[in-house]
């Protein structure tokens, strides 16, 4: 253990090894695992330029998915989320399986979003499921009274698609997102009889 905060040595051997292990890395994916999941985006953002396209959508799918709030990363704009994922090919961003579900949409498509009280202002965000249960989840975790939006978006403004831990996530343009309203409980019948 070292105290990195209260102990200049400690940390001046801390960079030392790291800066160690940065320099013999092989490629950039030993230098990504350095990083803790929170900078991930921040980390892309501005090594972009310097990766292969196949690198970029490889370290933009796994910090996408490893991150907690990609969403609400404060160093890393939607305008910004957004040019990263469309200067990908899809082949290097999404799996086969991925790339085939994605190509399998119909051209508009709903789409649903569950936010709680902490992130009830980002309804427009990137981060979308096709699946109301997974947005219900979401809107409901940790005990929160959340809301459960859909949408309608056309394919091709649909980015990415993950299927990778059962969420059916799709990554957004978000400024094409069209009528968005608060998603009725399933079952809920709106003729009056």
């Amino acid at each position: 253990m070292v105290d990195l905060i209260n102990n200049s040595d400690d940390c001046t051997r801390w960079r030392r090894k790291v800066g160690e292990q940065i320099d013999s890395a092989e490629n950039v994916h030993q230098i990504f695992v350095l990083l803790n999941p929170p900078y991930y985006l921040t980390f892309i953002k501005f090594a972009a330029s310097a990766l292969s396209e196949k690198d970029l959508g490889q370290l933009l799918s796994t910090a996408w998915t490893q991150e907690e709030c990609p969403n609400q990363d404060c160093n890393v704009s939607k305008r910004e989320l957004v040019a990263l994922f469309r200067s990908v090919p899809p082949e290097f961003l999404m799996d086969e399986e991925e790339r085939a579900a994605h190509q399998a949409l119909e051209d508009t498509v709903t789409v649903y979003r569950g936010v709680t009280p902490y992130n009830a202002k980002n309804i427009r965000a990137l981060s979308w499921t096709l699946d109301r249960k997974t947005a219900d989840w979401f809107a409901h975790r940790f005990g929160e009274e959340g809301t459960v939006y859909e949408a309608q978006i056309r394919k091709e403004h649909i980015l990415a698609l993950f299927t990778g831990r059962n969420e059916s996530e799709v990554i957004v343009d978000p400024r094409h997102l069209e009528q968005i309203m608060e998603s009725p409980e399933p079952g809920f019948d709106m003729q009056m009889t």
